[in-house]
Formats: C-alpha cells, structure tokens, sequence
C-alpha cells in the first residue's frame, strides 16, 4: 500500500500544533513531496521518510505558506550530499517563479549542486504531472488567487486514487479531479475568495463521488473543529475527517 503523510495542516497563519500545510505521498520506490513549508528536513523524519527515497517536488502554487521551506530543503539536502537528480514538478508561473526565488539564494554557484529539472506542466484538467512504477499523478487548474493546481494520484499497484484540491474556492474542475477518489483531501479555510469553508468541501466530495473526505489548510482554532466536521458531514453524507500534523492515509 501507498501512504500519504499531512506533515502540515494548518492555513497561512500556523500554529504550534499545525504547520502549514505540505504533504508526501510514498509508494515502494520513494517518496514526492506536494509543496514544502516549516522544517521539512525534520518533520520528514519525524515522519520515517527518509531523505534518500525522495523522488521530486510538486509545488502546487507559489504563496509563501507553501513554498517556504523549499530553499532551506534543497539547500541542506546539497549539504548532506544529495547528488541524484531531484526534479520540480508545477504550472509555468510555479517554474518561473520557483527559478527567480533560487536566483536569489545564487543556486548555481553552490560547487556540485545536483541537478533539479523543472517541468512545466499544462493548466487543463488530466494534465500528466509525473509517472513512475507506483503512481501516475495528474493535475487540473483550480480556482486561487494565483495560479494554482491540484492533484489526482493514482496507486498503480493497489487501483486507488488519492485526490488534493489544494488552495481552491468551489470549482467543477476539482469535481473531476476527485472523481471517484478513495480520499479526498481539501482545504477548508473558509468560504471567502479564492478559498472554500467545510460544507463547500463537502459539497465537492458529494458531487466527485468520492469514498472519504479529509479536510485540510484550516484555521487551527479548536471549538471549530467539530463544528467543521459536521458541517461537511451534512453536505457530504459521507466519512469525514479533520487531518493533523503527522496523519497518514494509505491507498
């Protein structure tokens, strides 16, 4: 079975229990990590993911609650010796920007820097992101304040279908994304631009068919918790759950 680690949870503003949220999802041959926020070298230990089984990086869109750990994850796995290829996976914007932020940190002059391919990948829905013996990881434009995607993982080996809506207000193209996933993660920050409350999660977890709705990139406040769990729970009329720091799902 494969398995996908909330090593974050929490919207923008974090807190000491909720990073923001990144996630890895591993299969038999490694893992790829989706965005990369606080202390990633530590909490993928923490995890029992080990540094040498990383495969590549999906950057889901460039806000800084997703991507701020990136520098100092590439920079300390250069320290530690890293010299396999570790490719970058994302939306044009997600590449030029990826680019510009490493210009800054002067990648190229780091001596033996491994290489990092970049690969842009089409704003439409079913775009190929990546595939390798475990997965085959698809992508579809979504609706954020930027450009953004989300993700559709397929286990290879077990026939199963994990689905990410990452940053997201309600929008049909995450309906066909999650269409029939096993699980379903979406974030649930709030019903306001660029963003979706609970019930509209629910609501897209209905309407995609999906098996289990796991909501994600919320707001750490814990009188709401369960507040948010049964509001999804009426639109959705399926199982779901609050992910934390550190859960697993395996599909």
């Amino acid at each position: 079975m494969a398995r996908v680690v909330t090593l974050g949870t929490a919207a923008v503003v974090p807190s000491e229990a909720h990073a923001n949220t990144y996630m890895a999802v591993e299969g038999e041959g490694g893992f790829f990590l989706i965005d990369c926020a606080a202390r990633p070298l530590v909490r993928m230990r923490r995890a029992g993911l080990a540094l040498d089984r990383l495969r590549g990086l999906i950057i889901t869109h460039f806000h800084p609650d997703h991507v701020s750990g990136v520098p100092i994850m590439l920079n300390n796995i250069w320290l530690l010796g890293r010299t396999d290829p570790l490719p970058i996976y994302g939306l044009q914007d997600v590449v030029e920007r990826f680019e510009a932020m490493m210009d800054l940190f002067r990648w190229y002059d780091w001596p033996g820097l491994y290489d990092m391919p970049c690969h842009a990948v089409p704003e439409e829905v079913g775009a190929l992101v990546l595939e390798d013996n475990d997965f085959r990881i698809t992508g579809a434009p979504v609706k954020h304040l930027v450009p953004t995607m989300g993700v559709r993982v397929e286990n290879k080996r077990s026939g199963k279908v994990l689905a990410y809506s990452s940053d997201t207000e309600p929008y049909d193209a995450v309906v066909e994304l999650a269409r029939d996933a096993d699980i379903l993660i979406h974030e649930a920050a709030t019903n306001t631009l660029g963003h979706s409350s609970a019930a509209q999660a629910g609501e897209i977890a209905r309407r995609a068919g999906a098996g289990r709705l796991v909501l994600i990139h919320y707001r750490p406040s814990p009188h709401k918790y369960g507040r948010w769990v049964e509001e999804a729970t009426a639109t959705f009329g399926g199982p779901v759950e609050l992910a934390q720091d550190f859960g697993e799902y395996e599909f």
